[in-house]
């Protein structure tokens, strides 16, 4: 049984096996005696605990692992022996002698990290090169292709701003390039960067000329390149603000808006808003209003909340996150509600999966030769006027204050017939379910119409019980006339016939308010300006046989003969005869001759 340490390395807490702690603390103080007189020395201490705790993180499974001696080889043996570095030759006298050689074969795997040592606007791009290998320069031309060609890339770039960690630590900015984190790269990264400051320090001091340059010095030191540079950061970032107040006003607005829709969908059962009864009347899955109005909100609006989210980290540097407790929250809560969604709409779709029609034909006490006046009526109780356009739905009470849904959903179709005696025929039209279902919904819409001398009058509207909710209630009129009967309809008829080959309708809108003769398949206006009366119309037998009548007259064709009949006049032409009829006279033509 071992006894194991408790440590902290680099701000993270290990469980570490006693040897193994011996060892390694053996191997730290190592490192830092190597290190006494270095530039940066504990800069480079640092930077090589974080690696250290790094690499023991990657080989913990969970909290309660054990850190073994295997670990903190495997550790130094990535890191490298103090002694490769020309360090204390006396340290780890029980070890063998080895130098940490990485295999040519093998690659250092790169990370992408925004590099910001040498950005002109937030490092994506020297970032981009660092980890594809190709010079910064390429990418930022890339960008610009990308901002001003196809105009997507400035939303890509904010985003990778966002997102993307920006490389603050030696073994962050080793991993960027690519190059291998151990004690040499590590403390060879902190003391170039040393000689660098030291170098251009001491290049400032040797080349100024006081007298001459102290002015410059206070008023500019920067070189043309870095003011170019800048300048092109400033409108950068002026425009990264510009997207980001942009993400805040569509967020903002669609989650202010959405909670104002959820909160009067959820306040339904409550207090009475106008207008609501409809959606009522249209849930057909009988789906609970309020969870309708969680679904709606967490399946919208967590998505533009995460908009508005980021609009805020765009224009605020240093605004907290939200944690990833609350991310993870809000992510369940969305995919809760795309199922809920899905789940309610299937619902809702198989309600109306099945249709079924009820119909009833009686007869009118219409006949040939008789005049009948045709109008649609409403009940003033329900509505004063009708509208001409669009079949309007909402929820009335009757006499008896019975909730009803009212639809203005009703077709009117007139035809010919050879029977002596008119006819009316309704067709009644509701989904369900199931069939059944929808035959019973069917059966329970109330649509009435009244014949009083020689005038029918029919409903313009249809009802039925609110519990029944709205599943596509349907009345379809058709009115058959024997021909010879007159026919007024009334203006009021306008918006609810449309003469339609499928339906075979002989009423067409315009013949309003005009005394119609019914004849076979067609109408024939009485009372109607030669230059107003309606285009005949013309069956397809017709057609089959030859005879063409239109605007421009008529025309005949068949086997050897052909008959034309327009404004000039009358041609007729046979196998043999020539005939024709104008202004000049008469012109008759013969083969024989």
């Amino acid at each position: 049984m071992n006894k194991t340490v408790n440590i902290n390395l680099a701000g993270i807490f290990f469980h570490i096996d006693e040897d193994a702690y011996l060892k390694l603390q053996r191997y730290l103080e190592a490192i830092k005696r190597s290190f006494t007189d270095s530039q940066g020395r504990s800069e480079i201490i640092s930077d090589i605990e974080a690696r250290i705790a790094e690499l023991f993180n990657e080989r913990v499974q969970n909290e309660k692992q054990v850190i073994r001696i295997k670990e903190v080889d495997d550790v130094i043996s990535i890191m490298g022996q103090p002694e490769d570095y020309l360090v204390d030759d006396e340290i780890f006298e029980d070890e063998p002698t080895s130098t940490y050689h990485r295999s040519s074969n093998s690659k250092p795997s790169k990370k992408f990290y925004r590099d910001t040592d040498n950005s002109y606007v937030g490092g994506v791009s020297a970032g981009l090169g660092h980890y594809f290998g190709i010079d910064a320069l390429w990418v930022r031309l890339i960008w610009i292709i990308l901002i001003f060609g196809a105009g997507t890339g400035v939303l890509l770039y904010i985003l990778l701003w966002i997102l993307v960690p920006e490389a603050k630590t030696t073994s962050e900015k080793l991993t960027m390039t690519g190059e291998p984190v151990n004690i040499s790269n590590i403390e060879k990264k902190i003391k170039d960067g040393f000689d660098s400051v030291s170098q251009t320090v001491s290049d400032t001091v040797k080349n100024v000329d006081l007298p001459k340059q102290g002015q410059k010095i206070k008023s500019s030191s920067k070189t043309f390149f870095d003011t170019i540079g800048d300048i092109i950061m400033f409108f950068f970032k002026v425009f990264a603000k510009f997207i980001g107040i942009i993400l805040i006003i569509v967020g903002a607005a669609t989650l202010i808006s959405l909670l104002t829709f959820c909160l009067s969908l959820g306040a339904i059962d409550v207090i009475h808003f106008p207008g609501l009864d409809i959606f009522e009347a249209a849930n057909a899955a009988n789906t609970p209003v309020w969870l309708i109005s969680l679904i709606t909100l967490f399946a919208i609006g967590v998505p533009f909340f995460f908009v508005f989210y980021l609009g805020l980290k765009i224009l605020i540097n240093n605004l907290k996150s939200i944690g990833n407790v609350a991310k993870f929250t809000l992510l369940g809560l969305w995919l809760m509600a795309l199922i809920g969604s899905v789940v309610v709409g299937v619902r809702q779709a198989s309600e109306h999966a099945y249709d079924a029609t009820v119909s009833k034909k009686e007869q009118l006490n219409i006949k040939a030769n008789d005049t009948l006046t045709l109008a649609m009526v409403g009940n003033t109780l329900y509505s004063k006027q009708f509208g001409r356009h669009g079949n309007s739905l909402k929820a009335v009470y009757n006499e008896n204050d019975e909730k009803l849904i009212y639809s203005r959903d009703v077709r009117l179709i007139v035809r010919s017939t050879k029977d002596s005696v008119a006819s009316i025929h309704i067709e009644r039209t509701a989904e369900g379910r199931n069939y059944k279902e929808a035959k019973l919904r069917a059966q329970e819409v109330n649509y009435n119409y009244d014949l009083i001398n020689k005038r029918l009058e029919l409903d313009g509207f249809l009802t039925t019980a609110f519990e029944n909710k709205f599943r596509d209630q349907e009345i379809e009129v058709t009115l058959y006339l024997p021909e010879g009967t007159i026919l007024y309809a009334e203006e009021n008829t306008y918006s609810y016939h449309r003469n339609s080959s499928y339906y075979n309708d002989i009423l067409d809108n315009g013949m309003e308010n005009h005394y119609l003769e019914i004849t076979n398949n067609n109408v024939r206006c009485l009372d109607c300006p030669m230059e107003e009366d309606f285009q005949i119309k013309v069956d397809v037998e017709d057609d089959k046989k030859g005879l063409k009548i239109d605007e421009n007259g008529v025309q005949m064709k068949t086997e050897g003969s052909s008959l034309k009949i327009d404004d000039n006049g009358i041609k007729a032409k046979s196998d043999n005869i020539k005939v024709n009829i104008d202004d000049d006279g008469i012109e008759i033509t013969s083969d024989d001759n």
